[in-house]
């Protein structure tokens, strides 16, 4: 992941988290939301991309450090997207708006050059 990406997904992941950003039991650093996801539509949204995030990157490891990396990284940027869209779904500031575009063409591209990684090693 190149650093502009790096700091883009960060300050994306900074500005929809707001004051509401905190460390979790288990040190993930993820946001914690005072509202219940079933309350609030984006909410939701949100908790549900995260938790299918974090379900596709729990995969097989294979020892391989190279192929483990980009087999997690492929669903960490799909959760960049999918975070992205639903900020683009609901959100209204102009300067947020582009940020999510700029996540989700810089992450597809990502996650294909991932992917023709992958098939040139037969994975």
């Amino acid at each position: 992941m190149s650093v502009r990406h790096l700091i883009i997904t960060s300050a994306l992941a900074l500005a929809l988290a707001g004051p509401a950003f905190a460390q979790d039991t288990h040190g993930h650093g993820h946001a914690e939301t005072s509202l219940a996801a079933s309350d609030n539509p984006v909410a939701k949204a949100f908790e549900d991309a995260n938790l299918t995030m974090h379900r596709d990157m729990a995969i097989d490891y294979t020892g391989d450090a190279d192929i483990d990396f980009v087999r997690s990284m492929i669903p960490h940027h799909k959760g960049a997207i999918d975070i992205a869209k639903i900020q683009l779904q609901h959100g209204k500031d102009p300067e947020m708006r582009k940020l999510a575009e700029d996540v989700i063409k810089a992450q597809e591209a990502e996650i294909a050059g991932m992917r023709k990684w992958l098939a040139a090693r037969g994975m």
